[in-house]
């Protein structure tokens, strides 16, 4: 009974010691978890609005504190959606030349201007890329797995978009 006690707290003692090392690891290299993003502007106007990125990238920017405007008037920043574009490709092909694999991409395309300046910062890309296995077999699967591919795709590519509106330098007013 001695002994059973004993090896117990021994493997609590180790679990214990394990957790700790792990947290100082994960602390002592810098992680952190994500924030909200650090955007030097309060109101925004998208212009673009048919995209269907625009909702993720509204509710996005919602949660980080930021007005998304239903007009122009009294946005410190224009945000405009050129267009987004999905593309599947054959990756490769079995023996027989049957679809083994699948490219998925997805590009969005956007610029921004402040409303005192008309000339607008050149068309930014954002192309985000996946593979995916393909079997004629579970086909429903599959199809549910590029759906969800491309939701993936398209919520990198908002936070992608995020990372560069926050790298913009406003002009002082």
């Amino acid at each position: 009974m001695q002994n059973l006690r004993t090896i117990a707290t021994r493997q609590l003692n180790l679990s214990l010691s394990l957790a700790l090392m792990c947290s100082l690891i994960l602390s002592a290299c810098g992680f952190q978890l994500r924030g909200a993003a650090n955007l030097p502007f309060q109101k925004l106007y998208i212009q673009g609005g048919g995209i269907s990125i625009s909702r993720d990238l509204k509710q996005s920017l919602e949660t980080n504190g930021i007005q998304v405007l239903d007009s122009p008037e009294g946005a410190e920043l224009l945000l405009e959606v050129q267009g987004e574009n999905y593309e599947k490709r054959i990756l490769s092909l079995s023996g027989t030349g049957v679809v083994r694999e699948f490219e998925l991409f997805y590009r969005v395309s956007f610029r921004t201007r402040e409303p005192a300046n008309p000339i607008w910062s050149t068309v930014q890309t954002v192309q985000q890329r996946r593979d995916f296995s393909y079997n004629d077999s579970a086909l429903l699967g599959k199809a549910e797995e590029e759906a969800m591919l491309n939701s993936d795709m398209r919520k990198d590519a908002v936070r992608e978009v995020l990372r560069r509106l926050s790298a913009i330098k406003l002009t002082a007013k």
